[in-house]
């Protein structure tokens, strides 16, 4: 199987509602526009597309109209993580099944399993697919990481198996990873506001949120950063640093969507709770920080 390069930036989906239901036509406009604006690849139902909240039918249909949409253009990295690994062989099968690229697999929430069991988990979601599997180390979500060393494990084992979004907040992984591995692990950024310090030590792209809405600014920030070109790229990082950080005021993906609402790029802020619309005095904030719409 020829693999898609899955570097550069990507953006991890929002998924928009209206009166509770996904709005699939939003979601096919929304794959429009991070297309024009020059994206590298697509996330559809990761964390910010309000995974733990949609149903298993929900969470494939998602998946199904971003592959469509994006009509083969760019990679789709559909999320199938779960803490409950028959879950998430499930939901990798059925992303398989249904044509998506690569699949993003979370580090297991809430349980907590030791590093034994995190390579079983990851290990058995592997052998249920041939296709990329995206590690996703987010400790501040998931109460864990995922040890360099077990990262380490599943490269030796699995050729597929050679991606991970690092968002524990610290560069130092990226070293960690790089000297561990070195080429033979691709590093995404999982935080925008270090994408190009992530960059800078050796990482390949970011997986964003903020692209959601400033897709056009950061696949320019990223790709110049690929071409070495550090001093425009952080010119462009220093103008969006404000909404890399205000986008995150409250729990994600509440800020993005609010965002995103006032621009017209989706019809409505809605979000599933327990998660509740973005508060008065976070808006004041956020508001200015918001760049002027610019599709390059």
């Amino acid at each position: 199987m020829k693999l898609r390069p899955l570097t550069g930036a990507i953006t991890a989906l929002v998924t928009p509602f209206r009166k509770g239901a996904v709005a699939h036509d939003d979601l096919r406009a929304l794959v429009e526009y991070q297309i024009k604006g020059g994206i590298n690849g697509l996330v559809p139902v990761g964390t910010t597309g309000e995974s733990p909240t949609v149903s298993h039918e929900e969470h494939l249909a998602v998946i199904q109209t971003v592959i469509a949409a994006a009509a083969g253009r760019v990679p789709v990295i559909a999320g199938t993580g779960s803490n409950s690994t028959a879950e998430a062989i499930d939901l990798t099968e059925g992303a398989h099944a249904a044509g998506a690229d690569a699949m993003l697999v979370v580090a297991p929430y809430y349980n907590k399993p030791n590093a034994e069991g995190l390579f079983r988990h990851f290990s058995a979601i592997a052998e249920a697919t041939d296709k990329p599997i995206v590690l996703y180390s987010i400790p501040s979500r998931c109460g864990i990481d995922i040890p360099v060393s077990v990262v380490v494990r599943l490269r030796a084992k699995y050729d597929h198996v050679r991606w991970i979004k690092e968002a524990g907040g610290t560069v130092d992984r990226v070293d960690q990873l790089k000297t561990a591995l070195g080429s033979d692990i691709t590093v995404l950024s999982g935080d925008d506001s270090l994408t190009l310090p992530f960059m800078a030590a050796g990482g390949e792209g970011v997986i964003s949120v903020a692209s959601n809405y400033a897709v056009s600014e950061v696949a320019q920030m990223v790709h110049l950063a690929l071409a070495n070109d550090f001093a425009a790229a952080g010119k462009i990082h220093r103008e969006l640093y404000p909404f890399f950080r205000a986008i995150f005021i409250e729990p994600n993906p509440v800020p993005i969507k609010a965002a995103m609402a006032a621009k017209k790029v989706i019809r409505s802020a809605e979000v599933r709770l327990p998660l509740v619309e973005l508060s008065p005095e976070s808006w004041k904030i956020l508001k200015p920080t918001i760049p002027a719409r610019r599709i390059a």
